[in-house]
């Protein structure tokens, strides 16, 4: 009888601390949101500010690295105002089937915009080294960028040294391998060979040295910058963080505490979407890259984009993937395969309508190669001047002739038509729609699953 009264008195006791548990992780998270959501600072994106372009079909986001020197443990050298130490444009594909960070070197000169004046000074605008965009305010670095790049952006994330610190800290330090010692005291560096794990301030004295590689230059130190954004990646979704509540936390507090936004992420619910569309990627489909580059005309010491560059920032720019030199084209994540199946479901019929022999065969043969099912070919019954991509009004006719369009080359728009599914008429104009084929460019990259001695 005694274990009889005991055993319904435990189970109360143990449900009413169950419950007690609940209700106190319950108020902790709310503090604790509370507490990351007042950790995020904010700045104009734009002098006047509008809605963000649409980033279903792709999303741009430009990483800004701020040297503003503010360190409360000096070191670093001295110096006032904020310059752009290291920008990244990063392009979140649609379907979240890639990343692509693109490094600009700080040392690009370009013809910056005029800014306006949100909050840091005006810029009246000329011929300028990119980094110094940000002196009035992220919002001139991001208008340089577009201006640079053509790259519409719908957000932008600043981080200053100290937030870098304290985020690698957080995360217990990452791993990076050096095929050989380096020294740098104007960086605070002194690191011997080999694998090993290390910690804020020398990840960061890592990120920045450029008298320890190459030829002293802003380029020899941007490989290096790779394998730290790499190292970061791995660490950050790895298991020995995700696993532990207390790691984890304090990485986001150091995040958010390190951050400055644009409006359109200032909210923990915002910056939790764009994490997870990151999430969402695989490793082994993002891909760091630095900007391809030549030397410039007026100063040898500075540089310029290259014909590579236009070509990479196109691909960005039409959410296709970079066609990278010396890497391996024929595998495709298993995202992107899905993907091509869906964008390739809707027939398509190939008509000539330019009286050019064999014309629609020819093109039919490209696409069926391409994966597509192609209906048929035909002659039209007259001569059209202009060539036309025509798509059934449903999701599955629009994706297929988008892809259509992308996979053949062709510079057209698929027009909504009373039909079934996807038809191509070629007219006379058929070479002027064809544009040029991307060359492969060449450009330091790694990914970010990639061993870090690799």
């Amino acid at each position: 009888m005694t274990e009889l009264r005991i055993r319904p008195h435990r189970r109360r006791i143990t449900l009413l601390l169950v419950f007690a548990l609940v209700i106190a992780l319950v108020v902790a998270a709310s503090g604790l949101w509370f507490k990351l959501q007042g950790n995020i600072s904010t700045a104009s994106m734009r002098s006047s500010e509008s809605a963000a372009p649409d980033s279903s079909h792709g999303l741009n986001l430009l990483l800004l690295g701020s040297d503003t020197r503010d360190l409360e443990a000096s070191g670093f050298g001295k110096g006032s105002g904020a310059r752009g130490d290291s920008m990244v444009l990063v392009h979140v594909a649609a379907g979240n089937r890639r990343i692509d960070a693109v490094q600009i070197p700080r040392d690009t000169l370009v013809d910056m915009p005029a800014c306006d004046d949100t909050g840091h000074g005006s810029f009246s605008g000329g011929v300028a080294m990119i980094n110094s965009a940000l002196n009035y305010g992220p919002a001139c670095s991001v208008a340089a960028v577009e201006a640079l790049t053509g790259v519409r952006l719908n957000h932008f994330i600043e981080i200053n040294f100290e937030g870098f610190i304290s985020i690698v800290d957080a995360l217990g330090g990452v791993d990076v391998c050096l095929p050989q010692p380096m020294k740098d005291p104007k960086a605070k560096l002194d690191l011997p060979a080999g694998d090993q794990k290390v910690n804020g301030t020398d990840a960061l004295a890592l990120a920045r040295t450029r008298h320890a590689v190459g030829d002293g230059g802003d380029i020899a130190r941007l490989g290096h910058q790779q394998m730290v954004m790499s190292a970061i990646v791995q660490q950050a979704t790895s298991r020995e963080t995700l696993a532990r509540p207390d790691r984890l936390y304090s990485f986001l507090d150091a995040a958010t505490s390190s951050l400055t936004v644009d409006p359109g992420l200032s909210s923990l619910s915002d910056l939790t979407a764009l994490a997870a569309r990151a999430q969402a990627v695989p490793s082994d489909d993002i891909t760091f890259m630095t900007m391809p580059w030549s030397p410039a005309p007026q100063n040898r010491n500075r540089v310029v984009p290259s014909a590579d560059a236009e070509s990479l920032f196109a691909s960005l720019r039409e959410d296709s993937p970079v066609a990278l030199a010396g890497t391996k084209s024929g595998k495709k994540s298993d995202a992107d395969a899905a993907s091509e199946i869906n964008d390739r479901a809707a027939a398509v019929h190939i008509t000539n309508a330019a009286r050019v022999a064999n014309l629609a065969g020819d093109y039919a043969k490209k696409a069926s190669e391409q994966g597509y099912t192609v209906s048929g070919v035909g002659n039209a019954a007259s001569v059209q001047g202009a060539t036309t991509l025509l798509a059934a009004d449903t999701d599955q006719a629009q994706q297929t002739a988008m892809a259509l369009a992308k996979d053949l080359n062709l510079d057209l728009k698929p027009v909504t038509a009373a039909i079934d599914g996807v038809q191509l008429h070629l007219g006379q104009d058929y070479q002027s729609v064809e544009k040029p084929e991307k060359s492969p460019v060449k450009t330091t990259n790694r990914k970010a699953s990639q061993s870090l001695c690799g």
